[in-house]
């Protein structure tokens, strides 16, 4: 067996492995395509829920702590 014979029967087994894959997970049809953009677009919108959340604990955290510092000094003078 040749190197371009061993390619050949690589890529074969290559995409035969892809497809089984695929199958397995259920993106084998035509629709896969529209899937996976729509698992993207999900994974994006989770990603800035995810720092919008972060950025409000934060402002909220620190909103509260000079809130306290205010209230703190405004009580002591």
């Amino acid at each position: 067996m040749n190197d371009s014979e061993l390619e050949v029967m690589l890529n074969r087994a290559a995409e035969k492995g892809a497809e089984k894959a695929l199958k397995s997970i259920g993106l084998s049809d035509e629709m896969a395509v529209h899937d996976v953009h729509e698992l993207r677009g999900l994974l994006d919108a989770w990603r800035q829920v995810k720092t919008g959340v972060s950025k409000t604990v934060v402002q909220f955290l620190t909103v509260g702590t000079l809130g306290a510092l205010s209230a703190v000094w405004y009580f002591k003078s």
